[in-house]
C-alpha cells in the first residue's frame, strides 16, 4: 500500500519548511510611495488598488511583502511558470520588487461574497482538513481567517478571485507551478501533495469559501 503522510505530520511539515524560508528574504527595504508609482502599470490586472476585478488575477492587497517579493523573484528567474508575468517581472531590479510589495501590502483588501452553498463544504475542508484523504487544514498555513504568515512566507488567501485560485490548486497538482531546480519556494512540494488529493470538488468548495472569508 502506498503511504501516505498522516495531516498532523504534514501540517507541521508545512509550518517548519515555511519558517525556514525566512533566510531567504531580501534585505532590501521598500518605499511604499514609489511603489505606489511604480504600481501603475500593474493596474490593468491587479486593479488600482490592488483589489482584482478580474477573475483571472489575484488581489494583492494586504498581501505581505515577504510573498510578494519571493514571488516577484520567482517569476524574473522564470522559477514560477506564467507566461504573463514572466516578461513583466524580467525588468524589476530588488528595488522595485521591494517598493512594490511596500505599497501593495499598505492596500486595504476588498471583500468578495461567497458563491454559492459549496462554501460550507469547503469552510469543513479549510479549517478541519480530511484525516482520511491525509489532507491537512489549510488553515495550519494560512491562518483561520485566511491572512497567511508574512515571515513564514504563506500567502494571504481570503478575498481571492475563484478562478485564479482553482487555476493555482491545478497547477501545483500537476506540479507545473514553478520549475524544477534552484529558487523552487520553501514548501512548493508539500503544496504539490495537498493539492494532488483535491478533487474538483473540493477545489470548487474551497474556492467559495475563500471568496468571501473576510
Amino acid at each position: 500500500m502506498k503511504s501516505r503522510l498522516a495531516p498532523a505530520v504534514l501540517t507541521l511539515a508545512l509550518i517548519t519548511l515555511g519558517l525556514a524560508s525566512t533566510a531567504r528574504a531580501t534585505e532590501v527595504v521598500g518605499n511604499a510611495e514609489a511603489g505606489a508609482a511604480k504600481a501603475a502599470v500593474c493596474a490593468a490586472c491587479h486593479g488600482a488598488t490592488g483589489n482584482s476585478v478580474n477573475p483571472e488575477w489575484p488581489s494583492l492587497a494586504g498581501q505581505h511583502r515577504e510573498y510578494i517579493v519571493e514571488q516577484l523573484v520567482a517569476l524574473k528567474s522564470g522559477v514560477r511558470v506564467a507566461p504573463l508575468m514572466n516578461p513583466m517581472a524580467a525588468a524589476l531590479s530588488e528595488q522595485d520588487m521591494a517598493d512594490l510589495a511596500a505599497h501593495f501590502s499598505k492596500q486595504t483588501l476588498v471583500g468578495l461574497e461567497t458563491g454559492s452553498d459549496a462554501w460550507k463544504a469547503g469552510e469543513k475542508l479549510y479549517r478541519g482538513g480530511d484525516a482520511a484523504r491525509g489532507i491537512p487544514a489549510c488553515a495550519a498555513c494560512h491562518g483561520p481567517q485566511g491572512r497567511g504568515n508574512g515571515p513564514a512566507r504563506w500567502p494571504q488567501v481570503r478575498a481571492q478571485q475563484p478562478s485564479y485560485v482553482t487555476t493555482q490548486l491545478q497547477h501545483y497538482a500537476a506540479k507545473s507551478r514553478y520549475q524544477t531546480g534552484k529558487g523552487v519556494p520553501a514548501g512548493a512540494e508539500l503544496m504539490y501533495d495537498v493539492a494532488k488529493r483535491l478533487t474538483d470538488e473540493d477545489i470548487k468548495a474551497l474556492t467559495a469559501y475563500l471568496q468571501g472569508l473576510r
